[in-house]
């Protein structure tokens, strides 16, 4: 079976959002990013890269078990797990050898998480992705998100890192793509086992160019590896739709195409300890069959704790849709 045959009959899978902003739950010098998303925290808040940094050092999520992970998403239904090697914080859940600011290096967890999921999945025969924020990085001055075509995030948020680097003259995402960004994904392709798929996202400032580039190289080192719409600049070759956040479709798919929403079972990707807002398992099961119904994968939301637990009532709703769908 090729992966594109695999996915269309997914159905169903598990988004992980984990990272330094975990740490922060939506909350900054007794203040609180009210509906906004958790990962997007430094962002919001403007911090500093060396006020954010030290985040690094209290990053130690003692409770994380990678088999535990990979039997609760196994127990909902789920067929894939997609975790964030690497978000907009510029912060990697892996050993990079291109980047010190890495879970290995710069905390005091020095566990490689990203190889323990995979290995986990591999054992438990759960197919494994990695999402990896290619144009956005907040450490870099160069990376993406500036300029006035960029616009503005929800809620006033600048994509890229204006706070730190105010200044546009100058700024040249060519170097941060060649430095950082190519060797990253270089080192997920080819350290972490077969991967079904690598999820890239909000392409601001990369060009064609550099998008094909990524592709190819996906391509090169995992040619069954599948690649959503978000890799870049329209008109590049990808495999399969990324829609919208949380976007629900009414429409039927072309069968001969692959779709996916991902979606929240909150109100966030990065875990928010004030954010109560879940989806009862009676709406996931909606969701889910109304999607799939329509051509379209369902790519579920957890948000971890800083001690690297999924959130109990995440594991609630998702273990009893597993019960109620066999």
């Amino acid at each position: 079976m090729t992966n594109k045959e695999w996915f269309k009959q997914a159905k169903y899978g598990m988004m992980v959002h984990f990272g330094l902003y975990s740490l922060l739950s939506g909350e900054w010098q007794g203040k609180r990013m009210g509906n906004t998303i958790g990962e997007w925290a430094q962002s919001y808040f403007r911090i500093p890269n060396a006020e954010y940094e030290k985040l690094a050092a209290a990053f130690n999520p003692i409770f994380f078990n990678a088999d535990e992970w990979v039997s609760i998403a196994q127990d909902s239904g789920m067929q894939y797990m997609v975790v964030t090697s690497k978000h907009h914080e510029g912060f990697a859940l892996y050993h990079s050898k291109v980047d010190k600011f890495n879970v290995v290096d710069a905390t005091p967890f020095k566990r490689d998480i990203i190889e323990e999921l995979a290995n986990a999945c591999a054992k438990k025969g759960m197919k494994f992705g990695l999402y990896y924020s290619q144009a956005l990085d907040w450490r870099e001055r160069n990376a993406g998100g500036w300029g006035p075509e960029c616009g503005l995030n929800v809620d006033g948020m600048s994509w890229g890192n204006t706070w730190d680097f105010p200044t546009h003259e100058g700024k040249d995402y060519a170097e941060v793509f060649e430095r950082k960004i190519k060797p990253q994904v270089k080192e997920i392709l080819t350290g972490y086992g077969d991967l079904c798929l690598i999820w890239f996202d909000t392409p601001h400032t990369i060009n064609a160019e550099q998008s094909r580039e990524l592709y190819d190289m996906v391509k090169k080192y995992q040619p069954n590896c599948l690649l959503n719409s978000r890799i870049g600049a329209p008109g590049v070759k990808y495999d399969y739709v990324s829609w919208g956040d949380n976007e629900i479709p009414e429409e039927y798919q072309d069968g001969s195409l692959l779709f996916e929403t991902p979606a929240t079972l909150n109100d966030t990707w990065g875990y928010k300890a004030y954010d109560q807002n879940w989806k009862n398992a009676e709406e996931v099961i909606r969701i889910k069959n109304h999607l799939n119904e329509r051509n379209v994968n369902y790519l579920l939301n957890v948000g971890p704790d800083p001690l690297g637990r999924i959130p109990a009532p995440s594991v609630d709703i998702l273990r009893e849709v597993g019960k109620r769908s066999k």
